[in-house]
């Protein structure tokens, strides 16, 4: 009786799923945090909770979903933000941009279908489905917008095309209607596909437009309208953003 009554607990305790151990709090944060890359994936970036001590380069790896290493991935520089804790990781270029000696001998090192681990000290702090590589730039004039209400400063949500570079948030503004740009905070979230900007006062009864600088990259290295593989030389304008114009609220200050 005993022993069919320990075994039936310890049947029980098999069945419970394993709960994974929960990421550290100041554990890096990868980006783009989309669910995928593309195959011409140009950068990717790593927040710290604090910079780290030392080269971090040596410390990364990049795995396929078949547990192999991918050989020289990266380029080997390492771009700092000026507080030290944001890492920007480029791509070897030679295996993104076509024509060059790596593409041609070694090919890109990101196969679309595939999975992409990144890994820091043997550990996985990005993950991401690799797709076909994305030629198509930012287009501006295919935004959408959700207006905020006037007299307050509710978030004006902009819906983009395609995801943008992790680092972007400052290179989309908001024009008022004597063509400033309106003072304020813009975030990139859900995957660096939603751009939220919440102004510093509140918003008028008057027409705003959402503007993209000539600089801002998609994850491919593509800028409104310039691809990344254009010709040296080759330029395009940028077009304007969606235009919206806050509407009701309560028009306090």
């Amino acid at each position: 009786m005993i022993a069919a009554s320990f075994l039936a607990l310890a049947a029980a305790l098999v069945a419970i799923p394993a709960t994974a151990q929960p990421a550290p709090p100041d554990a890096p944060v990868a980006r783009p945090t989309g669910a995928s890359i593309p195959a011409n994936l140009l950068r990717l970036s790593i927040a710290f909770a604090r910079p780290p001590e030392g080269p971090v380069l040596p410390r990364l790896s990049l795995v396929r979903g078949d547990g192999s290493t991918i050989e020289e991935p990266f380029l080997d520089q390492e771009l700092w933000s000026p507080d030290g804790r944001t890492l920007t990781v480029l791509m070897h270029p030679g295996r993104v941009k076509t024509g060059l000696a790596a593409n041609e001998s070694l090919g890109r090192a990101l196969i679309p279908g595939d999975e992409a681990s990144l890994i820091f000290d043997g550990r996985r702090i990005g993950g991401w489905t690799v797709v076909p590589p994305d030629i198509a730039p930012p287009d501006p004039s295919r935004w959408r917008t959700t207006a905020p209400r006037s007299g307050t400063r509710e978030a004006v949500i902009v819906q983009l095309d395609e995801p943008v570079d992790a680092l972007g948030d400052n290179l989309i503004a908001v024009r008022d209607a004597g063509g400033r740009r309106v003072g304020g905070t813009g975030q990139l979230v859900k995957g660096e596909a939603v751009w939220r900007f919440t102004p510093r006062s509140a918003w008028q009864a008057e027409r705003y437009v959402v503007v993209a600088a000539p600089d801002l990259e998609d994850p491919a290295g593509n800028r409104p309208g310039q691809d990344f593989e254009h010709s040296p030389g080759a330029t395009s304008s940028v077009p304007d953003g969606p235009a919206f114009q806050p509407t009701g609220g309560n028009n306090r200050p």
